[in-house]
């Protein structure tokens, strides 16, 4: 990432919420980061801006992790090393760049689940 694009990028906020909450101006672009279309959620209701299958965690990872908060900090550190290869990262890095960001996903653990462990990889890699 370019030093201008990296500045640019820390303007812009960055923010994770449930696909099932209503969505806010504030939200920015919503982009759906989990592998499977949330359960009993029509398109039309989602109001997403983009779904990126591509930066969710394998199906092997997110299997395994099973939303076990036992299991969070490996699944972290799995789940950075996915990220660090993975070409959907700059895509998002520059959806973010340009504008506010809010990852979207469907799980219930709100402190345990791909989002936050992605938003907290994009942070981290911003400064």
């Amino acid at each position: 990432m370019t030093g201008s694009s990296r500045r640019a990028t820390s303007r812009h906020r960055l923010r994770i919420k449930r696909v099932y909450l209503p969505p806010d101006v504030a939200d920015g672009q919503r982009v759906l980061v989990d592998r499977l279309w949330p359960r009993g959620l029509r398109k039309a209701d989602a109001h997403i801006s983009a779904w990126l299958k591509d930066v969710a965690p394998s199906s092997a990872l997110r299997q395994w992790f099973g939303h076990d908060p036992a299991r969070w900090a490996e699944f972290q550190s799995r789940y950075s090393v996915e990220l660090a290869s993975n070409q959907a990262v700059e895509t998002l890095r520059q959806m973010w760049a340009h504008g506010d960001v809010t990852l979207v996903y469907s799980a219930r653990d709100e402190a345990h689940n791909q989002a936050r462990a992605l938003a907290e990889y994009l942070q981290g890699a911003q400064g």
